[in-house]
């Protein structure tokens, strides 16, 4: 399965295929699974304080539901690295209607899960760190589907990146 993906031991060393973005990426959300709140829990108004961790849980489930639904339906064009997989049709229906990037979008809510859960300054701010990093990835992803399909350039216009009208998370 890694050699289909594209993934090779030079790719590692020169990022070929953008498995430095795969790398930062999964550094980012092992840290934000593991570390704990910094500095201190929170510093919200205490009748807000109860909540926030439920609400972090249900964006917490909600982002994996939407990623095993933004998995399921890529199917056969699944890749975690951002150059995209040769000879396979470009997704533009479900999930994919709605936006370009839904993995990257739900791994963006399960980070906004985590800081509500977690609380602190460090989880807002891994979570800024991911959604520039997502950004980036997104944005070479999209160079290479330009070169790859020639109707990309249609569906980018009419379809939002990440998150519709919200600057930064979509650039049509």
């Amino acid at each position: 399965m890694l050699q289909r993906w594209g993934f090779s031991r030079g790719g590692w060393l020169d990022n070929r295929r953008g498995e430095w973005w795969l790398l930062a990426q999964l550094l980012l959300i092992a840290l934000d699974v593991l570390l704990p709140s910094w500095p201190a829990r929170w510093a919200w108004p205490p009748l807000l304080l109860p909540w926030l961790p439920f609400l972090g849980l249900g964006l917490l489930g909600g982002g994996l539901l939407l990623a095993l639904l933004a998995f399921l339906q890529l199917g056969e064009s699944l890749t975690p690295l951002p150059e995209p997989m040769p000879s396979v049709p470009l997704k533009q229906q479900g999930l994919y209607g709605f936006c370009r990037h839904p993995l990257y979008l739900a791994v963006l809510i399960c980070s906004s899960g985590m800081a509500l859960i977690r609380g602190g300054l460090l989880h807002p701010l891994l979570l800024l760190a991911l959604a520039v990093l997502l950004v980036g990835k997104a944005r070479r992803e999209e160079g290479a589907l330009l070169a790859l399909h020639p109707d990309f350039e249609a569906y980018r216009q009419r379809t939002a990146a990440m998150v519709p009208w919200l600057p930064g998370l979509d650039w049509r």
